[in-house]
């Protein structure tokens, strides 16, 4: 008696349905395996075909949810592709391997770096990255000193030198309590990061030319420390729209603050870095803000 085998689940198929699920968005999943999302799409199709079952489904605003039988295969798929990956990558020499040094503010780490190294370290399992959190003007004197490969960093920092890549650019806005209202004290209580942080200074010059009364009332060594006296009432901030956790909103023009300037973030090399390492992960660095960025655009 001849016994049937199962269908057998192409990874690809797997690899396609995971990064949406884990993007929340066909078109960064797209992005991360280098197709088309009309492609991406059509492997989710054959894949629920092979299944029979529905797997993804869109909910209000077009978002992408995973459905009952998609959050079931979910896990082990993962599990599966990881298999996959092992074995391919010990039957295969790496093409690109060694050592990357990067340098990074805490604030942008904790935005893009987790996606940056997981995406990164999928196609390239033999590098190490060594990654080094600072302020940017401790960064640019490590990059100086040749402890670092590559950086991001401030825009307006002092000591940026060389030529610059811009990763990203968009508005600085002032942030309070959703719950509490320190915007309307007066003096103005203010949370800055210390240590000449650009956003602080752009802060102040805008009071200042204002003429609104103010008091530093708290610092920190990175923006993300002022977060938390904000979320207790005690003060405003400054930020970027796209960072904020919850219980923070930004404050709308009306509510008597003065604007503040455009904000960037640049990435810097060091001319002597290792290659094509270096070159591999800076790659990836600029693909990853371009993503994000697409994806801020589409949501405003």
């Amino acid at each position: 008696m001849t016994m049937t085998l199962p269908t057998g689940l192409d990874p690809d198929l797997l690899r396609a349905f995971a990064y949406i699920a884990e993007e929340g968005s066909f078109t960064r999943a797209a992005q991360r395996v280098g197709r088309t999302q009309s492609a991406v799409s059509m492997q989710v199709q054959r894949l629920e075909a092979l299944l029979g079952q529905r797997l993804l489904s869109r909910g209000k605003g077009g978002a992408v949810q995973v459905t009952p039988h998609g959050q079931f295969l979910l896990q082990r798929a993962r599990e599966l592709l990881a298999l996959n990956d092992e074995i391919w990558t010990s039957f295969r020499a790496p093409t690109v391997q060694g050592t990357v040094r990067l340098g990074t503010p805490d604030d942008y780490a904790l935005r893009y770096l987790p996606q940056i190294l997981k995406r990164f370290a999928d196609s390239y399992p033999a590098v190490q990255v060594d990654v080094l959190c600072m302020t940017s003007r401790d960064l640019l004197q490590r990059l100086r000193e040749g402890e670092l490969d590559l950086t991001l960093c401030s825009e307006g920092t002092p000591g940026i030198i060389g030529p610059t890549v811009p990763l990203w650019r968009g508005p600085l806005t002032w942030i309070t309590s959703t719950v509490h209202a320190p915007h309307r004290l007066d003096p103005l209580p203010v949370a800055l990061a210390a240590d000449h942080c650009t956003w602080a200074a752009a802060a102040l010059r805008a009071l200042d030319g204002m003429g609104r009364r103010y008091r530093v009332a708290y610092q920190s060594a990175t923006q993300l420390g002022t977060h938390a006296p904000v979320l207790a009432g005690l003060a405003v901030t400054v930020s970027t729209i796209s960072w904020l956790p919850d219980g923070l909103r930004p404050l709308r023009p009306e509510e008597g603050l003065p604007p503040l300037p455009d904000f960037g973030i640049l990435l810097l090399r060091n001319p002597d870095a290792r290659q094509p390492v270096t070159d591999a992960l800076a790659a990836y660095i600029a693909e990853t803000f371009e993503a994000e960025t697409l994806r801020d655009r589409a949501a405003a």
